[in-house]
């Protein structure tokens, strides 16, 4: 079985634990720790909301009209239990695919080149070359001990800080009340090959019920923060959660 590397290890963890049940909010904190970096002028660009930076997907496509999305190219990403997710539309002017995540819900726009897959609680995909990785997350905050999105941002930012100190977090409510969070300051991890990382969390709460919602998480070498924060904007700007 290929192993995820330790930026993503919480994939294998989560679903080896008694019960079958998601980690708690600890075990993210730990999942984190191995995927962070600086993140150079976080403040400016969380000020001013999230934005493609004039960016689009071509930009970090691959134009093979969508065939890393088919059942034969899986093996780039997964795990236990992990079945190629559904691919809704191929724009391949757009340089995207449009990817559904039955188990949770969720549809999102990803470059042409990508690859994805998911279990039954969580939808991950990555670029061709491994540099980019993404998961797509529900929560239910009752689970992980805390009362709303805002109240998890703090408190998983602040269990990181506590654990390991030089760990540093920053955490930003943007304009449409969704949490934007940077890990900085950790080495990289296995398999990143030698180059830092920097992960951003962009967490959503369900606009009709405050006790649960969506994480969108996208760890890029620490080299592309600014391209991550443009890629991460595109994907938030398409994604479509069925609460």
């Amino acid at each position: 079985m290929w192993l995820f590397t330790i930026l993503y290890k919480s994939i294998e963890d989560g679903q080896n634990e008694s019960g079958g049940r998601r980690r708690t909010l600890a075990g993210f904190a730990a999942w984190v720790l191995a995927g962070a970096a600086f993140v150079s002028g976080f403040d400016a660009v969380a000020k001013d909301g999230l934005a493609t930076g004039g960016l689009s997907f071509r930009d970090f496509a691959t134009p093979d009209k969508g065939a890393s999305f088919s059942g034969g190219h899986s093996d780039r990403v997964g795990g236990p239990n992990q079945v190629p997710s559904r691919v809704l539309a191929i724009e391949a002017d757009k340089g995207l695919a449009r990817i559904r995540f039955d188990s949770i819900r969720v549809s999102v726009a990803l470059p042409l080149g990508w690859a994805a897959t998911e279990d039954w609680e969580r939808g991950v995909a990555y670029s061709g070359d491994r540099r980019y990785r993404v998961i797509v997350w529900r929560v239910d905050f009752a689970f992980e001990g805390v009362k709303d999105a805002e109240h998890y941002a703090a408190t998983k930012s602040g269990t990181i800080r506590a654990r390991r100190p030089q760990i540093q977090t920053q955490v930003r409510r943007l304009g449409d009340g969704s949490f934007l969070i940077a890990y900085e300051n950790a080495p990289p991890a296995q398999g990143d090959g030698g180059s830092p990382r920097v992960v951003f969390d962009l967490l959503t709460a369900n606009p009709r019920n405050a006790k649960e919602g969506v994480l969108l998480t996208l760890g890029v070498p620490a080299s592309d923060a600014e391209r991550g924060l443009s890629l991460l904007a595109l994907i938030r700007d398409k994604m479509e959660i069925s609460w």
